[in-house]
């Protein structure tokens, strides 16, 4: 870097210093220019963070590249444009947040530039599940809706997810949209921030969301099951908790360590379910409880972690079994409408629907596309995601999941059977269909574009001894799905999907193999065993034809 690149640096900060409301950020921002610590200046000022269809997601600290009071002012101050430019001048916008550091802080601004720009804002009225959120913008009629969250990431980040009218979370054109109007907010002293500004809800919208959960479980089903239940240092637990009364399910046993929100998230490396050792501590309360079944929440409760007995110990099912379990459930309820997932999702729930007659879709990655299709019933994604009652939250649903997945479980024990039976039956009756993730969590995000680009200039023709019979550069889109970053491989009997996550610093390949099970339950082990080996084989070569 130049003198001058330099100067030029700390100008900059300081010309952002100078408009930051936060003392916080002020103070930390001011030590590095003291220090001329250009090299994390750099890191802070060497673009902005950019808004699109995840609204923006980040680690919290002072600078445009990071999460902080200025960022979110500039994107609430843009999103208020983009509805007064969409004739919603004067509509309510509400506004959710989950109890991470400056959460309350963020809904708090939001609320001051909606009211500032001529529209209303309510917020919710303590951290509460996403879901709630979600819900809420229907329930009141709002013309949209922003949740302060950053799901399951390291705990020194935050983000801002921002919803529509119709509950659903904003995809194309819509985020560019917002993103042009937040790019053309002046100083931060041109956004008018009333103190005084919007109102703050009492209980009555979350006590008719629990009202809601009433409507996900048969009249009559059985409410046996006994559970084990983990928040995951998040916001879930109260109103898990409260759902499970309503519906008579036995009181969920808590796991102590993790059950009051903690921005730290001290008992785990990354406060999500998926990640190695993060359901440990929920393992020991169940070896100890010995209840039916273990559920997780993710820290923002939208996504719902499932684990049960095997073996003698717990197991941790992957998310499109627990999708698959829950779209057979309701099948089995005589459901109508569309059972729909996103491309990076197992098949089998295509096959499910096909055999019950029930139409089926398939999507881009996230709820913003899956709660789109038309005549929604149920939706799921493999990262624990699951929407089982779409007319009343139009996003995924931790919440109403567990309640599901229990009354399942429920049902299945009045049997003397368990969720692994049911699995056992759908892997006989539509062949096994095994899936697995190859995740690369990454420093440096250039790693992510050289694999990418290293896919697309050698795509691979075998991967497990099986010829490539498709590849497909989603970039384009298809005649089916608008356009995205991805890659897709077919083979016979088995499928590879790769992407960079739109959340994390992760580059993230899918696999499924498709293995038929010959001579009824009898052949299941031959049939895992070949599973097995394939996935293995398929996760190596691909590794090795990505370079990671």
């Amino acid at each position: 870097m130049t003198d001058a690149q330099g100067a030029g640096l700390i100008d900059r900060a300081r010309a952002w210093l100078a408009e930051d409301p936060d003392p916080e950020t002020r103070e930390e921002l001011a030590k590095l220019i003291d220090a001329e610590a250009l090299d994390e200046l750099a890191d802070r000022f060497g673009g902005t963070l950019q808004f699109g269809t995840a609204g923006l997601r980040g680690e919290l600290g002072a600078g445009p590249m990071r999460m902080n009071r200025s960022v979110v002012i500039r994107a609430a101050a843009g999103l208020a444009a983009y509805l007064k430019k969409n004739g919603q001048d004067g509509g309510l916008v509400v506004i959710g947040y989950d109890a991470r550091y400056k959460s309350a802080d963020f809904a708090r601004d939001t609320a001051a530039v909606m009211t500032g720009a001529g529209l209303r804002a309510a917020v919710l009225p303590r951290p509460l599940p996403t879901p709630v959120l979600a819900f809420a913008i229907r329930h009141l009629g709002a013309v949209a809706g922003v949740e302060v969250t950053a799901s399951h990431n390291p705990p020194r980040d935050n983000g801002y997810k921002v919803y529509l009218g119709d509950g659903s979370q904003i995809v194309p054109p819509a985020d560019t949209e917002i993103a042009a109007e937040i790019a053309a907010v002046a100083a931060l002293a041109d956004v008018p921030r009333p103190e005084d500004a919007g109102e703050v809800l009492g209980d009555e919208v979350l006590n008719a969301y629990l009202a809601r959960t009433d409507a996900v479980l048969a009249a009559g089903s059985p409410r046996t099951a006994r559970t084990v239940y983990t928040p995951m240092h998040g916001v879930g637990k109260d109103t898990l908790l409260a759902a499970f009364a309503r519906a008579g399910f036995p009181a969920p046993v808590v796991v102590p360590e993790q059950a009051e929100p903690d921005p730290d998230f001290p008992t785990v490396a990354f406060p999500n379910p998926e990640e190695p050792g993060a359901m440990d501590l929920s393992f020991a309360a169940a070896r100890e409880a010995r209840p039916d079944l273990v559920i997780a929440n993710d820290p923002d409760a939208d996504r719902c972690a499932v684990a049960v007995p095997d073996g003698g110990d717990w197991r941790m099912l992957r998310g499109d079994e627990v999708g698959a379990l829950l779209a057979a459930h309701l099948v089995r309820r005589g459901v109508g409408g569309v059972f729909a997932e996103s491309i990076v999702s197992s098949s089998l729930l295509g096959r499910i629907a096909e055999a019950a007659g029930l139409g089926y879709e398939e999507t881009l990655t996230g709820f913003k596309w899956i709660a789109r299709v038309d005549g929604l019933r149920y939706g799921y994604e493999e990262a624990l995601g699951y929407c089982v009652d779409p007319e009343g939250v139009r996003d995924k649903d931790g919440i109403t999941a567990a309640l599901l997945i229990t009354e399942l479980a429920s049902e299945l024990k009045e049997q003397g059977r368990t969720l692994l039976d049911l699995l056992d039956d759908l892997a006989v009756e539509h062949g096994l269909h095994a899936t697995d993730q190859l995740s690369v969590r990454v420093d440096d995000l250039s790693l992510i574009a050289a694999a990418m680009r290293r896919l697309r200039e050698h795509p691979p023709t075998v991967l497990a001894g099986l010829p490539v019979v498709r590849a497909e550069d989603l970039t384009q889109g298809t005649e089916t799905l608008p356009p995205t970053d991805g890659l897709r491989y077919t083979l016979d009997g088995a499928r590879v999907i790769v992407r960079p996550s739109g959340t994390e610093p992760k580059l993230k390949c899918y696999l499924e193999v498709v293995v038929p099970v010959e001579g009824g339950p009898g052949g299941l082990g031959a049939a895992r065993s070949r599973a097995t080996e394939r996935l293995t084989a398929l996760k190596r070569d691909f590794a090795e034809a990505a370079g990671i």
